[in-house]
């Protein structure tokens, strides 16, 4: 019987025996007394009951706030760089750059409320309406080939774009002087992709600059809409002017006519330029250059209006975004050139404007010393590579610098409340206002900062230019929470927040990634270069507590072992539920995602890094540290303890451990589509027969020994063509596996299931230098294995680029043709080193 039913039968009892007593006198009074010493009693066990349970929800609920609380804070140890170091008077040289990936060109100052210059262009009368206007790099665009010929990271950068019949050069060179970052200059050149071509098209160019409201610019126009200068004003700057140049025909100084039109608005927010521009392209205009038939060209208002100016020509509220579009008939160049007030009264003013005749002497300059400079680091030449290999390692490094961005912003973070699938009960909140310094996967498709990338970034920069190096990793540090977590993917910014799903907007505090910013730490661990061990200095607490929380938040199931958290739950639309946070996406783990699971690349990584970690903390005399770290270093050092943990007997390799079964399959569905289908043998705890990537980790990391009679099985497997081997490089995943080639889902292809990437396989490549060189019962095949690996690998790369222009995200193990976004200069550019074997 329910307790409330038992209540209700009770009460007229209670009540007759009350009334009862009230005829009898006494008994009544007795039977209240009891009555009250009863309530008394029962509200006392109630107030005991009810004290701890409201105790326990007020505890969860401030444990729950303080977790919260934690995940959108900043850890409290001293930063890894200096006060101000993005600022002019700290590193004046770094305060302009091309720090705007996503667009095709333009620069930006390294601030949290920068001064935005880019460039927009169009081709005239191709196509009916409103002409194609270029402006941010995309995917489906048809542009390209596009990139970087040469880019130092600081000082200038030559880039080539091909837009269908048109070829556009685009060429920057800074020029420092004063307190707030120097002077710098633009050319912008347009020829016909084809020599000789009869009808010349008509182009605009639309070169513009962007405030975020506390900067002045005050325009000086002349003649027919053509500006003359803009003067302007911020406090980071201080005074300062852009001029645009008349139009000249290609390499001298003979001038071309040039048709002008200005626009002048608000700021419409970042994301919205290109549509501003196109919208207000609906007016016509005659280009008449002298003696010569008139063509039509869309253009923007003819002339400089603005309702919304204020007397100091300030704009009011969100800033301003000034336009000057010049249409010329190809061929020809244009120059744009910003010159600072301090710069010039410092000195530069003496040397003349940095355009035309200087401008080109200053490019050749610099064009020659990157050359020296490149042969003097990579020594390419000195190798005895071809001179179409030379010119693939500078493209590449080139991109990659090319593609280093500023942002600045609030991600949203989802707090880890200690409990699997609880994190979803819990509203994400923002994280504070944070910079990042950091190079990006792509220009087209990932366009900001994502973790695991950039530690394999990091490992061509540092050899090229170690103090950019330093500054992306005080960035990177500079994310860490109060728990010691960063998230892997930084969306920050309104440009960067409007290219990325909605989905993948929300980092959540529990997800780690792995731990690749300290591959460049052992780099700089081994060159020993003073300003490098001074920055480590700074850097240890951060990269300590980094560890630390990867170390303790991703513990498995029994010690020393290691989970990703955050798989994919098992939709019955999904084949294998992915692990984002490994990297590796939809590479297959157990078939059933559970608690139980070991995951062995997980594990390799937490070797690494205390190994690493230790190494520091000796170096750096942080004794506690060092003690601390040693401990764990040594028992993951055991390999008896990888052993135990992920030697598959059965497989005779290293494996992943959980609820597994291979028999599972997408089959279709009536209605419902591909649906995951699950047969016989039923799942089971046991390691997962998913031979790739995965496997190798062991060897990749060079976490064993070289007469660990564990290298020859997994260099057996590697070097299997019907495994791993390819005539392009090794297979994420072996052509033997059930899962090679396979869609994860419906509208989900395949992504680590047998393409070739290049981290990936730089790490196999160091891995088999390293035991090359080692004296063990392998050397003399890992040393050959290399050998063929680095040919086949080198050898795609330079193929795909020669046929297509670009470097890919990842390359068919088939035919080794690039496939995923390009261009991808990120971890690809590490071909670089492949080709000077620099490990």
């Amino acid at each position: 019987m329910a307790r409330g039913e038992r209540r209700r039968r009770g009460a007229p009892i209670d009540g007759g025996r009350t009334a009862e007593g009230a005829t009898r006198g006494g008994p009544a009074r007795r039977e209240s007394r009891v009555g009250v010493a009863r309530g008394t009693v029962g509200g006392a066990v109630l107030a005991i009951v009810a004290l701890p349970l409201a105790l326990t929800l007020s505890g969860s609920w401030l444990l729950a706030w303080h977790r919260a609380r934690r995940a959108v804070t900043l850890h409290s140890a001293p930063p890894a760089l200096p006060p101000d170091s993005s600022s002019p008077a700290v590193a004046p040289d770094l305060f302009w750059g091309t720090y705007r990936p996503h667009v095709y060109f333009g620069m930006k100052t390294r601030s949290p409320q920068p001064l935005l210059t880019g460039l927009m262009w169009a081709q005239q009368g191709t196509t009916p309406g409103t002409p194609k206007l270029r402006h941010t790099c995309e995917q489906g665009d048809g542009v390209g080939p596009y990139g970087w010929e040469f880019h130092d990271g600081v000082s200038f950068g030559r880039q080539h774009i091909q837009d269908g019949a048109l070829r556009l050069t685009t060429e920057f060179v800074k020029r420092p002087g004063g307190q707030h970052g120097g002077d710098w200059s633009w050319r912008v050149t347009v020829e016909p992709q084809a020599s000789g071509t009869a009808a010349l098209p008509l182009v605009s160019l639309f070169f513009y600059v962007v405030t975020d409201g506390k900067e002045v610019l005050v325009p000086e126009v002349g003649a027919k809409g053509q500006l003359k200068f803009i003067r302007g004003h911020s406090s980071e700057l201080g005074d300062f002017r852009f001029t645009l140049l008349a139009p000249t025909s290609p390499g001298d100084t003979a001038p071309k006519y040039g048709s002008y039109n200005v626009f002048w608005s608000s700021n419409p927010g970042l994301p919205l330029l290109t549509e501003m521009v196109k919208s207000h392209l609906n007016s016509w205009f005659q280009h008449r250059p002298p003696g010569t038939s008139p063509d039509r060209y869309l253009g923007l208002p003819g002339s400089l209006k603005w309702e919304d100016r204020g007397p100091s020509g300030q704009g009011q509220g969100q800033g301003q975004f000034l336009i000057q579009q010049v249409t010329v008939k190809v061929p020809f160049s244009v120059e744009l050139v910003f010159e600072s007030d301090s710069a010039q009264a410092g000195g530069n003013q003496a040397l003349g404007q940095l355009a035309g005749s200087l401008l080109t002497q200053a490019l050749e300059s610099h064009v020659e010393a990157f050359r020296e400079r490149f042969e003097k680091t990579f020594q390419l030449q000195k190798k005895g590579l071809s001179p179409e290999e030379q010119a693939l390692g500078q493209a590449a490094l080139s991109g990659l610098l090319g593609g280093i961005g500023y942002f600045y912003g609030q991600g949203l973070v989802l707090p880890d409340m200690k409990v699997e699938g609880s994190e979803q009960k819990v509203a994400p909140a923002l994280f504070p206002p944070v910079p990042l310094f950091t190079a990006v996967p792509s220009r087209s498709f990932f366009p900001r900062g994502f973790l695991w990338d950039e530690g394999f970034h990091q490992l061509l920069v540092q050899r090229w230019d170690p103090r950019l190096t330093r500054e992306a990793l005080g960035h990177w540090l500079g994310l860490l929470n109060a728990d010691g977590w960063i998230g892997r993917e930084q969306v920050l910014g309104d440009e960067a927040r409007v290219r990325v799903p909605p989905e993948f907007l929300v980092q959540r505090a529990a997800h780690a990634n792995p731990p690749t910013l300290l591959l460049p730490v052992i780099h700089m661990l081994k060159g020993g270069d003073p300003a490098d061990l001074a920055f480590l200095r700074r850097a240890f607490p951060r990269l300590h507590a980094w560890f630390s929380w990867l170390h303790q938040s991703q513990a498995g199931p029994v010690p020393l072992s290691y989970r990703w958290r955050g798989r994919d739950p098992a939709l019955p639309t999904l084949l294998n539920p992915k692990t984002l946070p490994s990297g590796l996406d939809d590479y297959p783990r157990a078939s059933h995602p559970s608690a139980t699971e070991r995951h062995l690349d997980l594990w390799c990584w937490v070797a690494l890094g205390a190994r690493v970690l230790v190494q520091l903390a000796e170096q750096l005399g942080e004794s506690e540290a060092a003690v601390e770290l040693g401990q764990l270093a040594a028992s993951l050092g055991a390999e008896e303890i990888l052993d135990e943990l992920h030697w598959a007997p059965e497989l005779g390799i290293f494996a992943d451990f959980g609820n597994h079964t291979k028999a599972v399959q997408l089959k279709p569905r009536p209605s419902q589509g591909l649906v995951r289908v699950v047969g016989r043998p039923h799942p089971r705890l046991q390691y997962v027969d998913a031979l790739g990537y995965v496997s190798l980790f062991p060897l990749l990391l060079r976490l064993l020994d070289p007469h660990s009679p564990r290298l020859g099985p997994l260099l057996d497997v590697l070097a299997d063509s019907r495994h791993l081997w390819s005539p392009f490089g090794l297979r994420s995943l072996a052509a033997s596996s059930p899962f090679y080639g396979q869609r994860n889902s419906e509208h989900d292809p395949p992504y680590w299931r047998g393409a070739v990437w290049l981290n990936v396989n730089y790490l196999a490549l160091g891995a088999l230098h390293h035991y090359g060189l080692l004296e063990g019962p392998h050397q003399a095949r890992a040393a050959k294995l290399h050998n063929e690996l680095r040919a086949n690998v080198v050898g795609n790369v330079l193929r795909q680029y020669q046929a297509t222009g670009f470097l890919w995200e990842q390359y068919n193990d088939r035919d080794g043709r690039g496939m995923g976004c390009r261009p991808f200069q990120g971890w690809t550019s590490l071909v670089l080193l492949a080709m000077a074997e620099d490990y």
